[in-house]
């Protein structure tokens, strides 16, 4: 019986987990869902390995339970990557060109940043290094001495 239950449960996703599919579909222009999935799995594992404390907590708990799934089953690093190299480690994950795994975390960027509103992305660009605020669609903010 549990097989079979996590079986249906591979299958069977929430509703707002399949929003934030098709959002991530519409924005990035992918042609199935299942290629707008494997983004999302993608870049959510990444950000898992490099988003700790209270904002890891909140936006897991804003997220539909699937993709909060994603996001905090990943052990964050203890070195947090830039942005860019952030896309690096994507991409050499995948095997993917660098343009389309920059393509890739901006569209899910977009939804995830649609779920946690603006005030805790403010908070989650404070806390990553320099480089996501692009990924995530703002102006890059130029930190305080």
């Amino acid at each position: 019986m549990t097989s079979d239950r996590h079986a249906s449960l591979q299958h069977s996703y929430g509703r707002a987990y399949e929003q934030m599919l098709e959002k991530v579909r519409y924005d990035g222009a992918y042609p199935t869902r299942e290629k707008a999935e494997e983004a999302v799995r993608l870049v959510l594992a990444g950000l898992g390995r490099q988003l700790t404390g209270d904002e890891r907590v909140e936006l897991a708990a804003r997220l539909p339970l699937e993709a909060a799934r994603i996001l905090t089953a990943q052990i964050p690093d203890t070195q947090p990557l830039g942005g860019w190299a952030f896309v690096k480690d994507l991409a050499a994950r995948t095997g993917a060109s660098l343009a389309t795994t920059r393509w890739d975390t901006g569209s899910v960027f977009s939804a995830v940043a649609a779920y946690a509103g603006p005030d805790l992305i403010t908070r989650i660009l404070h806390q990553l290094p320099s480089g996501y605020a692009l990924l995530f669609g703002h102006a890059e903010l130029t930190r305080a001495a």
